[in-house]
């Protein structure tokens, strides 16, 4: 590896850390836990009540969604990969959960508006 290998190396790491701080420290927690099911609103929860809710998604499927200690998690499913499952909790503004083999997506919403005010183009 020469010289400028080692150059980029540092630089893609550079990224990578600055946007996981990102992620991590400047990204609000959220307030509300949406539940949508084939693109439809099934249920919204707030995010500071520690509940369970069994989610019926399409074709029969099942997803267990537990909002606990102020995160949202699916901690079991019924669909054939579980990849559901797998994702970890989620907390902050505009982090989901999907469920593709039973269109079951859950996303955290916060009230407050959002810092930036205009998409440029």
């Amino acid at each position: 590896m020469k010289r400028n290998d080692f150059i980029l190396i540092i630089i893609i790491l550079a990224l990578a850390a600055a946007g996981l701080t990102y992620m991590n420290f400047v990204k609000k927690n959220g307030d509300m836990v949406i539940v949508m099911v084939d693109g439809k609103i099934y249920k919204e929860l707030p995010l500071n009540k520690d509940t369970t809710l069994e989610i019926e998604g399409v074709g029969g499927g099942k997803n267990l969604l537990e909002i606990k200690d102020g995160h949202a998690d699916v901690v079991d499913a019924n669909c054939p990969d579980k990849l559901c499952v797998h994702q970890r909790d989620i907390d902050k503004n505009g982090e989901t959960i999907v469920c593709l083999p039973n269109k079951v997506v859950v996303e955290i919403e916060s009230n407050e508006e959002s810092e930036v005010d205009a998409v440029a183009k």
